[in-house]
């Protein structure tokens, strides 16, 4: 339920138009001012690192953001998590899309055909979300980018109450749909805790009423609230849904704010190590998937780094996961490089070519081999599929590219009927 245009340009160049000189770099959870913004960036750039922000300032905001949508290198482009998986979708002719994000003219006109957008979704006006990219080894005054990624950031109030969200569940009875795709709930952070609160159990209240034989997938996104991640996770959201997108950053934020395996990792190496993600992705389903002792329909979780990724599932639920994690794979490396399909000149081999399964348990170490990408172990009840990567070069666009994988993976993902 949430959907916005994209304003896409270079970091650099806007903080550059904006007048805004490079510095030392901060953490800001909130953004209030251009100094935070400043700071915030180069901190992520540094990292090599991508982050969404909330920018506290109506006024201010509106400035940046008409600086950067004319600014003559921007691009605009359909945005929000929910509108960019139902626009992936929507490239397969067979298929239908219901989206319920707040679209304004611009993104409506940016919209495929095959994306149904009900009259209440209408607003007059477009909600802008800004997304800063960084190339990797591209210099800002003393910070120098490890990899290519971007920094996002809006004052985004429609998407951030979720306002659309009952009007999306009321209009799935005449819709019929075979899959639900939630996505929007890390856009909350910027509301008040009571607020957030409220509107998180009015959310599970709607969520709840979706009928039980339609499959639901939660696409996450990038978070700074422990608390509300843990809400997130425990009471709520986990147990109502089938499955669950997510990338590195918002794996260690999940493990850290539910004291899970490997909590004390600060952050990752350079590519994330597979035996600690499989790790995670292990205790998340074996303590909050579904289980005779537990009420939750969580069964699958599709993780994707920029090196590789890894489909998790508990045995019985779901199948064509091989060619499900591959797909998703292949979105990456098109996508991101901008081709139809993968150009072998175009793309590199980030993934390790050995890795051990495991560090909490004994570990199977695993050589891949190029003649068969996709490999497969098991662990007391959960199936791993782990795909490497293969990394554009240069890439074209970032963005999106986690929801391209997504959608992909659950195109070609069957769902046995339970």
């Amino acid at each position: 339920v949430n959907a916005c245009v994209d304003v896409v340009l270079s970091g650099v160049k806007l903080l550059e138009a904006l007048g805004l000189e490079p510095g030392e770099g901060k953490n800001h959870a909130v953004l209030n001012s251009g100094q935070d913004l400043r700071e915030a960036f180069a901190h992520f750039m540094e990292r090599g690192a991508a982050a969404e922000r909330f920018f506290s300032d109506a006024e201010a905001f509106r400035a940046i953001a008409r600086a950067a949508s004319e600014h003559p290198a921007a691009q605009l482009y359909v945005g929000g998590n929910a509108a960019l998986i139902g626009q992936k979708l929507a490239a397969n002719p067979d298929l239908k899309i219901l989206l319920c994000g707040p679209v304004g003219p611009k993104l409506h006109e940016l919209l495929d055909d095959n994306v149904v957008v009900p009259p209440e979704s209408m607003q007059e006006r477009d909600e802008f979300h800004l997304i800063l990219e960084y190339q990797a080894g591209e210099e800002w005054g003393r910070v120098r980018a490890p990899s290519a990624n971007r920094f996002i950031f809006s004052h985004d109030l429609s998407n951030g109450a979720l306002s659309m969200l009952e009007v999306f569940v009321s209009s799935l009875d005449e819709f019929q749909p075979d899959l639900v795709v939630l996505s929007g709930l890390h856009m909350m952070e910027g509301q008040s805790k009571e607020m957030r609160q409220r509107r998180l159990m009015e959310a599970v209240a709607s969520i709840s009423d979706i009928p039980t034989d339609i499959p639901i997938h939660l696409e996450l996104a990038s978070m700074t609230d422990q608390d509300f991640m843990s809400n997130i996770m425990h009471q709520q959201v986990f147990p109502l849904v089938n499955s669950i997108g997510l990338n590195e950053q918002e794996l260690l934020f999940l493990t850290q704010s539910a004291s899970g395996p490997h909590a004390s990792l600060a952050s990752w190496g350079a590519v994330p190590d597979v035996g600690v993600v499989s790790d995670i992705l292990f205790w998340i389903l074996k303590e909050h998937g579904k289980a005779a002792h537990r009420a939750s329909d969580l069964t699958r979780i599709h993780f994707h780094t920029l090196a590789y990724h890894i489909l998790a599932t508990v045995d019985g639920h779901w199948g064509n996961q091989a060619a499900a994690v591959a797909a998703g794979a292949r979105a990456a490396g098109t996508q991101a490089c901008a081709t139809d399909t993968i150009d072998t000149s175009k793309v590199f081999l980030k993934a390790p070519l050995e890795f051990l399964t495991s560090h909490t348990e004994a570990p199977a170490k695993i050589s891949l081999n190029p003649d068969e990408p996709v490999v497969q172990w098991h662990r007391e009840g959960v199936s791993f599929h782990f795909t490497p990567v293969l990394v554009c070069k240069e890439p074209v666009r970032t963005v999106g590219l986690g929801d391209a994988i997504s959608a992909e993976g659950l195109l070609y993902s069957e769902v046995y009927p339970q």
